[in-house]
């Protein structure tokens, strides 16, 4: 088959499942998938994620700013112990798909262009939230350079505000959970690093409330805390944007 009847083949089996997937556009991030049933370590097994409805339109969603509220103030715990393995080995393969690439599937939407593995994404385009720039790639090479994907709470930061007194099992869903995953650019990611709020806020300020609301909204999930420098600095931000919703929360 020829690259172009495979192009061809591959758009419209896309329009065909979008029935079938939710996909966030980069304006809301909403979160696509749950997972009901976290590994301990890497796996090829089949996880359930599946589809939610969870947008910040919905006007049950409890606002960032209340979410921020119920979380404890403390100080930073010792980084003692802290591995990436103590969250996970590798990004785990969900119904036949690494979820880096569902992840950069979810970001980049309709435009998002499989291969012949129906998994890997080759090309496409959107707009990346941390920087704000419009981002297009024509082809995989460039998106592997130029996307990682993020953990909106740090791993370390995570580890040292509550995970290390969480099970294996819960540190796998952190480090895993859709919610705190966002595809971005690599330099703004290497800028960030493990910093919190306090430290490090995304460059493109449109973006600043929703970046908060998301990282609030993963703190509470998991039970992890905030330092006091952290805590003000995500009420500054929020302060401009009051209603605010947070994100993939059930049960606040």
């Amino acid at each position: 088959m020829s690259f172009r009847l495979r192009r061809v083949f591959a758009v419209v089996f896309l329009l065909g499942a979008g029935s079938l997937w939710l996909f966030l556009s980069p304006a809301s991030y909403e979160e696509i998938f749950t997972s009901t049933n976290p590994q301990t370590d890497n796996t090829s097994q089949s996880d359930d994620y599946s589809a939610v409805a969870t947008t910040p339109a919905d006007s049950s969603a409890p606002k960032a700013t209340d979410v921020l509220a119920k979380l404890p103030v403390k100080g930073r715990a010792p980084k003692t112990g802290y591995a990436r393995d103590e969250f996970y080995s590798s990004w785990p393969t969900i119904d036949g798909c690494n979820l880096r690439q569902r992840i950069i599937r979810r970001e980049l939407g309709a435009t998002a262009l499989l291969g012949d593995d129906n998994c890997t994404v080759i090309s496409g385009e959107y707009d990346e939230p941390y920087t704000g720039v419009h981002k297009v790639f024509s082809e995989r090479a460039e998106l592997t350079v130029s996307v990682q994907i993020d953990h909106v709470v740090a791993l370390s930061d995570a580890w040292q505000k509550g995970a290390q007194n969480l099970s294996r099992e819960s540190r796998y869903a952190l480090a895993t959970d859709p919610l705190n995953l966002l595809a971005v650019d690599s330099s703004a990611n290497q800028t960030k690093s493990d910093g919190d709020a306090a430290t490090w806020l995304p460059a493109n300020k449109s973006f600043r409330c929703q970046y908060v609301a998301r990282q609030v909204s993963v703190k509470y999930k998991y039970s992890l805390w905030v330092t006091e420098a952290e805590h003000d600095a995500i009420a500054n931000v929020l302060a401009n944007c009051p209603s605010e919703p947070a994100l993939g929360l059930t049960d606040f």
